[in-house]
């Protein structure tokens, strides 16, 4: 793993965790760009995802930045959780929107990271804004050079 550059690592972490993320999967999210402390996923807004008000229910909008922001920060080979999150709803998303959320790091030192989220639509404007503490945890996404 020693001869994977920064962005490779981030690129295998990812692939491991997105072979076992059932819930972005079943949101029909997709990773459209990795690199290390940083990822952009996208989600279309389906009609079951849209509350009373017939709007993206915000619960949705911050499991995609939420995913955003576990694929950021989970790319240095450590397995690594959400401490705490907060998310500002700027604006409604509608069914068909496809809406984009890009995590990057902020700081990263010893066991904690801050990572901010943007959620945009299809037209670039800006929907959500999330903050994230990291965590990292026991474990590891890919086996020692030794196979551990």
């Amino acid at each position: 793993m020693s001869d994977m550059t920064p962005d490779e690592m981030a690129r295998a972490c990812a692939d491991s965790m997105w072979a076992n993320d059932e819930a972005s999967q079943s949101l029909g999210m997709k990773i459209e760009d990795i690199s290390a402390g940083r990822a952009v996923l996208s989600m279309p807004v389906r009609a079951d995802m849209l509350n009373g008000q017939r709007i993206c229910h915000g619960g949705y909008m911050f499991l995609l930045a939420d995913s955003a922001f576990a694929f950021a920060c989970n790319g240095y080979n450590q397995f690594t959780v959400a401490q705490a999150c907060k998310i500002d709803f700027l604006a409604p998303a509608f069914e068909g929107d496809v809406l984009d959320a890009v995590a990057q790091e902020r700081y990263r030192e010893g066991r904690s990271g801050i990572y901010d989220c943007t959620v945009t639509n299809q037209d670039g404007k800006v929907i959500a804004e999330m903050r994230g503490n990291s965590r990292t945890v026991k474990g590891q996404h890919l086996p020692d050079k030794e196979g551990a």
